[in-house]
């Protein structure tokens, strides 16, 4: 198992209930492909972004810190992709 972080930028136009709905679909991607969520919340509030992303000049940041195994990223991307409310995704490996 190793460690990651997960940045999510999704569009700041979304209801209360779509963005929770939506930071719930996130982990439970991960979960899904046997990772374990160590630490996971909103980053930043609707923050300008450097140049537009789909459209969209704004972002909500979501941070998402967990551990699983290498082969699940690769699986929890391709969700990510077909997600039209996240306009982009970064996955970083953590030292041990």
């Amino acid at each position: 198992m190793n460690k990651y972080e997960a940045m999510v930028i999704v569009k700041p136009d979304l209801s209360d209930e779509d963005k929770k709905a939506l930071f719930k679909q996130i982990d439970e991607a991960i979960i899904k492909h046997g990772g374990q969520i160590t630490q996971s919340g909103v980053w930043a509030e609707r923050r300008k972004l450097y140049f537009p992303i789909k459209k969209s000049t704004e972002g909500i940041y979501y941070l998402s810190a967990f551990t699983a195994p290498a082969g699940a990223i690769k699986e929890v991307r391709s969700i990510f992709r077909i997600n039209e409310s996240i306009l982009r995704f970064l996955f970083t490996r953590m030292d041990n």
